[in-house]
């Protein structure tokens, strides 16, 4: 992306994110679309294939294949396999749930690492952060309501998502102190493409022109939504742009509603405030954490 002289970094950066909201929105519509139809497995190896183009312009940017740094190939295989989990959770839940439902539960990924990080990481989490860890899964009952028939399996699909994407997350922060973005990028698309192949034993569906069209598209939205999310990180400031990312459920109503004519209910659009507010005072604290620390002599 060519930075505007217009443009200050700071609005380039929400843009960017904004672009990246409508994007991942997208390729999670286009998901939930095809999934009734084909297997988790096929899926992520196909979108896999199409979202190969997006990191090569990456790596083209950032300099060619010598930005491609692997160091610690053991956390590149810890991390892929998280993404791999996630992936196939999150797929599977498509199928079933609303894409809001899944959207705002994904969110819940802070909430995750905030409270995994004194246990995986070893960093401490004040009462604030314990508390909006708390306040954020009451957020996730109240969207999920496990009372009665309501307690189903698979509402423990996006939480598991969001589960091992929160693993993933930690394990990145360990990794890239030493090795590239770029690198990790490879590594993580090249198992998540290799899980997908390997479920072709047990049954692929031969995809129409259409679907395969479709989840080609979905691979590109998905690959090019990372790359502008990089990119608003580039031009701005996290404390700028993050709280932008929140919009997805916003693009995700939208097309629920448009698409498949579903609409939260009063407790759903609670539990999504809740999920919100928690996530972005959680985002609050850890900027905060980090300023204190950084005034330290």
């Amino acid at each position: 992306m060519i930075r505007s002289k217009n443009v200050s970094s700071p609005v380039l950066g929400i843009i960017c994110m904004l672009v990246a909201g409508v994007l991942m929105s997208s390729n999670n519509a286009i998901l939930k679309w095809v999934t009734a139809g084909y297997p988790a497995g096929e899926i992520m190896f196909i979108r896999g294939v199409f979202i190969w183009l997006p990191i090569m312009i990456l790596i083209a940017r950032a300099g060619g294949p010598r930005t491609i740094i692997i160091q610690r190939p053991h956390l590149h295989f810890i991390r892929g396999a998280c993404v791999v989990g996630s992936a196939f959770m999150y797929l599977t839940g498509l199928r079933y749930l609303p894409l809001a439902d899944m959207t705002a539960i994904s969110f819940s990924t802070p909430l995750f690492v905030t409270a995994l990080a004194p246990f995986l990481l070893g960093e401490f989490v004040g009462w604030r952060r314990w508390t909006a860890v708390a306040i954020g899964f009451a957020g996730i009952v109240i969207i999920t309501r496990p009372t009665g028939d309501a307690l189903q399996f698979v509402v423990l699909l996006p939480l598991g998502s969001a589960f091992w994407a929160g693993i993933r997350d930690m394990v990145t922060r360990r990794m890239t102190t030493t090795d590239s973005s770029n690198g990790i990028l490879c590594t993580t698309t090249a198992m998540v493409m290799l899980a997908g192949l390997m479920t072709f034993p047990f049954g692929w569906t031969m995809p129409t022109a259409q679907d395969f069209a479709l989840i080609a598209v979905a691979g590109l939205f998905a690959g090019f939504g990372h790359h502008f999310m990089i990119e608003a990180f580039r031009h701005a400031e996290a404390v700028m742009v993050s709280p932008f990312r929140y919009l997805m459920i916003v693009w995700a109503i939208l097309l629920g509603y448009f698409i498949w004519g579903d609409l939260p209910d009063t407790y759903v659009i609670a539990g999504i405030v809740l999920v919100i507010l928690s996530g972005l005072y959680i985002f609050h604290r850890e900027i905060v954490r980090r300023r204190t620390a950084m005034r330290r002599p």
